[in-house]
C-alpha cells in the first residue's frame, strides 16, 4: 500500500470513529461512497439522502480545517490560562499579609482652600474617628439590612460575588453607565482597608487576589465584623460604631430599625448620602427601599417597615460639630469631588483643592441673609433664604449660602441653591430674550387686558397681574419693567415655547428638560429651575451674552502635588449684543418700573447702574431677587422651610430685593461703578412693533353720501376722516413672521378670537368706542347722475370781436341743473345760478389771440357736466 492509501487509510478510521460518535450514526450498516472517493467504509443512514462524504472531495479538507481551529483554539485557551495564572502570581507577590490588617494605608487629608489658597475652608480627613466593635453588640436587623444593601451572597460565596459583577458588567453594557453593587463585602473591605483608591486593572487583580486569601483565613463572621469596623461612613468616620455615635449619640448595640436602615444606607455613596449634604431625600428613600427588602426577606414585618418609615429620621440627626468655613459650598464642592474622583480619593486620598470662593463676599452674603431673615419670618412667615453670587464673565462661584444656619438641626443643611424651585416673574427676561429674537421689539405694542388663553396644558388660562388691574395699551418693555403677567403670557404665546426653551437650554438650565410639562405658566415660573443655574443665566446679559459654565473650583491636585484639572474659561455665545443690551435696558431703568415699584426700591443700587428682574410664585411660597453688574451677579430665595405659603405681599421686592441690594451694595462698595451700553433705537416700519397699539386710520369720505369717496366724487364733496382702530397685536402680526406681512386672516389663529374680546371688553369698560369707516361707496357721484351740456350759439374755432358775450345753453340732470361755471384759460368769469342764456365781459388782460373758453354746469352735489372750446379773441 502506498503511503498516501495508508495515510488516507488512517485518516477515514480515525473521521469515521469521531463522525459516528458524533451523529449517532454507529449502528448503522456500511455502504459505498457514490464517489469512491473514501473507500465506501463510511456508514450512512438509510434515509439519508447524500453520502457523509457529501459526495465531494472537499469534505476531507473541511474536517481537517475544523479539527485545526478547534486544536489551535485549546492551545491559546491553554496559554491564555497559564498567562492569567501568572499574571495573578506576579501581581500576587507584593502583597500584604491579610492576617493582619496594620497593612492598611495611612490615609491622608483633603484640603479645600478659598481662592487665595490660603484659607482652609474644610480639611476633609481631620483626625479620623473610629471606635471598634465585636460583631455580636450588632443588632440583628443591622446585619441583614447590610446584608440586603451591600451583599446578599454573603455566606454562599468564597470572597468574590461573581453574579454581582455580572450583573453590574450587564447593566455596564446596557446602560452605558458605570453600575454599582458588583462588589462583595469581602471585596469593600480590601478596597477600603488596603488598597489605594486608583482605578486600574491591577488594583482590580489585586482586589480579587486579597478578597480570596482573605476568606482563607477568616471567618464570614470575622470578615463581617471587620467590615462593620473599617468601612466609611462620611468624613471621618470609620466604622458603624463611630457613625452612630456622631449621627445619634447612640452605640450600636441602642440603634432603632430606622436608624440602623439610615446608616446602612451611607457606605455606597458617604458623601452623596451624607444627612447634612444635598441629596437628604434620596438617603431617606434608599433606607426606605432597605426596608422593604428587608419585609421581603422576611426580616422584618410590614408594621416595623411601617413604624420606621413615619420616624422623622433626619430630624433626630445630631447638628454636623466639625470646624468649616462655608459649609453649603464645602459640601457642594464634596459632592463634585466625589462624582469625578471616587468617595476614598477625596476622604483619604490628599487633594489640594483651591475653589472660586471669594471669603469677603461669602461672609458679606451670611451677613445679609442674617440681617433679613429674622425680619423676614416675623413680617411675612419667611422662615428661610438662600444667596449665591458669581463673576458673569467666568461663572465662577464667589459665595453660596445655602440656607439661613447649615447648623440649624432638620433644614439647615439643605443647599437651596442647588433645590429645584418655581422662579415666578424672575423668569421673564429670558421670554423676552426668546422673542426680540424671534424679531419682535422692546417697542411691541400690547394690550394688558383680561384674556382667557386656551391651552392644553392649562386649559382655560386667566392670569392676573400682581395688582389685580389691566393696565391697557402698553410696549413688551413696559410690561418686563413692571412685571406685568398677562402681556407676559402672550409674549409667550407669540415667541413659542420651543423657542424659549432652547434659549433656557444654551444659558444652561438643566431642569426644563421635560417640555411636555409647560404650558403658557411657563413665564410665570411654572417651571422648577436652580438657584445657582438661574443667577447664572442672569449672567449671560450681564457678560455680553456669552454664557459661561457654573464652576466651583481653580485648580485640584493630588497628594504628590500633580494637577488633576485646572479652570479653564469656556465661554459660548448665546446673544447677539442688541437683544441683551435691550434686557439690561430694561432690567436697569427704574423710571421704566416705577409705575409699578415706585421710584425708591431695593432694586437700584445707590452709585451704580444694575439690572434686575424680582420674582413671586402666586401662592407666595417663593420669593426671588437676581441681577447684577458687568462685573458681579447675585441671586437671592426666601420662603419657607417646609415650602408653606408666606403672608400676601410676601413677594421678591420685600423679602429678597432687601437681602439682595445689601449683599450687593457691600461687596462693590470702593469699586468703579460700571455703565451699561445702550441699544441702538430699532425701527421696523410696522407700526404695531414701533409702539403704536391705538390706530388712526385716514380714509377720504364723499360728504353727501357719507361713503367712501371714489374717483367720479369731486374735490369739493371729498373730506378726510380718521378712524381709530382697537385690536390686539394679532390683527397686525403673523407671530411666526413678525416683520412680515399682516396675516390675510387674523382669526384663523387660535388665541384669535379670545385677545380680541378682551381687548373690545376692556375698550367698553374705559369708555373707548373703536370706529369703523364704512366699507360702502359713494353711490351719487356717478356717471349716471352727470349733467347733460350743449353750447348753442359758440363753437370751436369761432372769432370773437365783441368783449361782451352773450352765451346760451341748454342742460339737463337727474338731479336738476343748480349753477353754471364759465372760464377763460382756467380763469374763472362767472359762477352763477343755471340760466340758458348767460352774459358776461372778457376783462382787458386778456388780449387778441386763441384762447381756451369752459364751460360747466353742476347739479346740488357738484356732478358736473364741462365743454371746453378753442376761441380766437380779435378787437
Amino acid at each position: 500500500m502506498s503511503n498516501f492509501n495508508k495515510y488516507k487509510s488512517k485518516y477515514t478510521r480515525s473521521w469515521k470513529k469521531s463522525r459516528r460518535k458524533m451523529t449517532g450514526f454507529s449502528d448503522l450498516p456500511p455502504h459505498r461512497c457514490q464517489r469512491n472517493w473514501c473507500g465506501g467504509l463510511l456508514s450512512k443512514p438509510k434515509n439519508l439522502a447524500f453520502s457523509p462524504c457529501f459526495g465531494k472531495k472537499n469534505r476531507f479538507r473541511k474536517s481537517s480545517l475544523i479539527l485545526t481551529v478547534l486544536s489551535l483554539l485549546a492551545v491559546f485557551g491553554f496559554a491564555g490560562v497559564i498567562a492569567t495564572a501568572g499574571l495573578f502570581i506576579w501581581i500576587g507577590k507584593g502583597l500584604p499579609n491579610v492576617s493582619s490588617l496594620s497593612f492598611r494605608l495611612v490615609p491622608q487629608s483633603t484640603k479645600i482652600y478659598d481662592r487665595t489658597g490660603e484659607t482652609v475652608l474644610y480639611d476633609i480627613h481631620g483626625e479620623e474617628k473610629r471606635t471598634m466593635i465585636r460583631l455580636s453588640e450588632a443588632p440583628e436587623f443591622l446585619k441583614q439590612a447590610t446584608l440586603l444593601a451591600e451583599d446578599r451572597e454573603f455566606y454562599k460565596h468564597g470572597g468574590i460575588n461573581w453574579k454581582g459583577i455580572l450583573r453590574a458588567a450587564i447593566i455596564d453594557v446596557l446602560s452605558g453607565e458605570k453600575a454599582q453593587g458588583g462588589s462583595s463585602i469581602t471585596q469593600q473591605l480590601v478596597k477600603n482597608a488596603i488598597l489605594s483608591s486608583e482605578k486600574t486593572f491591577t488594583r482590580k487583580i489585586k482586589e480579587l487576589i486579597l478578597s480570596y486569601r482573605l476568606e482563607s483565613q477568616f471567618s464570614k463572621d470575622e470578615i463581617l465584623e471587620m467590615y462593620f469596623n473599617e468601612i466609611p461612613y462620611g468624613s471621618t468616620l470609620y466604622g458603624i460604631e463611630a457613625a452612630g455615635q456622631s449621627f445619634f449619640g447612640k452605640k450600636t448595640k441602642n440603634l432603632s430599625l430606622a436608624e440602623a436602615a439610615l446608616l446602612v444606607s451611607l457606605p455606597k455613596a458617604p458623601s452623596y448620602y451624607s444627612p447634612y449634604g444635598n441629596h437628604r431625600e434620596e438617603l431617606v428613600a434608599r433606607s426606605h427601599f432597605i426596608l422593604d427588602e428587608m419585609v421581603k426577606s422576611g426580616f422584618i414585618s410590614p408594621n416595623q417597615a411601617k413604624e420606621a418609615k413615619d420616624y422623622d429620621i433626619l430630624k433626630n440627626v445630631l447638628p454636623y460639630r466639625e470646624k468649616i468655613i462655608a459649609p453649603h459650598f464645602v459640601m457642594y464642592i464634596k459632592d463634585l469631588l466625589a462624582e469625578k474622583y471616587g468617595e476614598k480619593m477625596v476622604e483619604q486620598g490628599g487633594l489640594k483643592v483651591v475653589t472660586t470662593l471669594d471669603l469677603d463676599k461669602q461672609k458679606l452674603a451670611e451677613e445679609a441673609i442674617a440681617q433679613y431673615v429674622e425680619r423676614n419670618e416675623k413680617e411675612f412667615g419667611a422662615t428661610n433664604a438662600a444667596l449665591v453670587s458669581l463673576d458673569p464673565k467666568t461663572g465662577q462661584i464667589f459665595a453660596m449660602v445655602g440656607s439661613k444656619n447649615f447648623f440649624e438641626p432638620n433644614f439647615g443643611s439643605v443647599n437651596v441653591t442647588l433645590r429645584t424651585r418655581q422662579p415666578g416673574s424672575s423668569f421673564k427676561p429670558i421670554v423676552y430674550a426668546a422673542a426680540f429674537l424671534k424679531g419682535f421689539t422692546p417697542q411691541t405694542a400690547l394690550y394688558d387686558v383680561n384674556t382667557v388663553f386656551k391651552t392644553l396644558i392649562e386649559g382655560e388660562y386667566s392670569p392676573k397681574n400682581y395688582d389685580e388691574k389691566e393696565h391697557g395699551a402698553l410696549t413688551m418693555k413696559q410690561a418686563l419693567a413692571g412685571s406685568l403677567n398677562v402681556p407676559s403670557v402672550k409674549t409667550l404665546y407669540l415667541t413659542g415655547i420651543n423657542n424659549v426653551l432652547d434659549l433656557a437650554d444654551k444659558m444652561g438650565y438643566t431642569t426644563l428638560k421635560d417640555r411636555s410639562r409647560f404650558g403658557l405658566s411657563l413665564v410665570l415660573g411654572g417651571g422648577e429651575v436652580k438657584l445657582l443655574e438661574h443667577t447664572n443665566a442672569f449672567g449671560v446679559f450681564l457678560a455680553d451674552g456669552n454664557f459661561n459654565p457654573t464652576t466651583p473650583l481653580l485648580k485640584v491636585e493630588d497628594d504628590k502635588g500633580n494637577v488633576l484639572e485646572e479652570f479653564q474659561p469656556n465661554r459660548i455665545k448665546v446673544l447677539d449684543e442688541e437683544i441683551y443690551r435691550n434686557i439690561i435696558d430694561i432690567l436697569s431703568d427704574n423710571s421704566a418700573r416705577s409705575f409699578i415699584f415706585g421710584i425708591n426700591n431695593y432694586l437700584v443700587l445707590k452709585d451704580r447702574p444694575a439690572a434686575v428682574k424680582t420674582g413671586t410664585t402666586n401662592d407666595f411660597r417663593d420669593a426671588w431677587t437676581i441681577g447684577g453688574t458687568p462685573s458681579l451677579t447675585a441671586g437671592v430665595w426666601a420662603g419657607d422651610n417646609l415650602n408653606k405659603e408666606m403672608k400676601k405681599g410676601a413677594d421678591g421686592s420685600k423679602i429678597a430685593a432687601p437681602i439682595w441690594n445689601y449683599y450687593m451694595s457691600k461687596a462693590l462698595e470702593g469699586q468703579p461703578a460700571e455703565e451699561f451700553v445702550k441699544p441702538l433705537p430699532i425701527i421696523t416700519g410696522k407700526s404695531v412693533l414701533d409702539g403704536r397699539a391705538v390706530f388712526q386710520k385716514e380714509v377720504r369720505i364723499d360728504k353727501a353720501s357719507g361713503k367712501l369717496a371714489t374717483e367720479y366724487t369731486p374735490k369739493s364733496f371729498i373730506e378726510t376722516r380718521f378712524y381709530s382702530e382697537v385690536h390686539d397685536i394679532l390683527y397686525y402680526v403673523n407671530k411666526d413672521d413678525p416683520r412680515g406681512p399682516a396675516p390675510q386672516n387674523p382669526s384663523e389663529d387660535e388665541q384669535f378670537e379670545n385677545w380680541e374680546k378682551g381687548v373690545a371688553d376692556w375698550a367698553e369698560r374705559n369708555n373707548i368706542i373703536p370706529s369703523s369707516p364704512p366699507i360702502e361707496y359713494d353711490h351719487l357721484h356717478t356717471p349716471s347722475n352727470f349733467p347733460m351740456l350743449e353750447i348753442l350759439n359758440i363753437y370751436s374755432g369761432m372769432t370773437i370781436n365783441d368783449r361782451n358775450l352773450d352765451i346760451r345753453v341748454q342742460a339737463s340732470a337727474p338731479r336738476g341743473v343748480k349753477r353754471i361755471e364759465v372760464s377763460l384759460d382756467d380763469e374763472l368769469l362767472l359762477n352763477s345760478p343755471y340760466s340758458s342764456i348767460v352774459n358776461f365781459s372778457i376783462p382787458q388782460q386778456f388780449p387778441n389771440g386763441k384762447h381756451i373758453l369752459k364751460i360747466a354746469v353742476f347739479d346740488d352735489i357738484d356732478n358736473s357736466a364741462t365743454k371746453e372750446l378753442e376761441i380766437k379773441l380779435s378787437f
